[in-house]
């Protein structure tokens, strides 16, 4: 496990997963520009009970939040699956 992927899923406990993963996918974008600046290509499947009640565009805030300074440097791309218990 890379250091990055381990950083995210420290960072991520904050919003109590039940179920977390984390999929590197930057080899797949090798020569992307935010390859070349070293940032990251990431897939996010995060199951919380945080979530309950909240719409996707708050649960991916929710997450962005948790990431923090990471958005802006160490991740380039985030694609997000952010569900709550029951929804999976």
């Amino acid at each position: 496990m890379s250091d990055t992927v381990q950083e995210m899923k420290d960072r991520l406990a904050a919003l109590h997963p039940q179920h977390l993963e984390v999929i590197d996918e930057s080899a797949l974008h090798a020569g992307h520009a935010g390859a070349k600046a070293g940032g990251g290509h990431f897939r996010l499947t995060l199951v919380s009970a945080d979530f309950a009640g909240q719409s996707a565009v708050s649960r991916h805030r929710m997450v962005y939040q948790a990431m923090g300074d990471m958005m802006r440097g160490k991740i380039h791309a985030l694609s997000i699956t952010a569900l709550a218990p029951g929804e999976v």
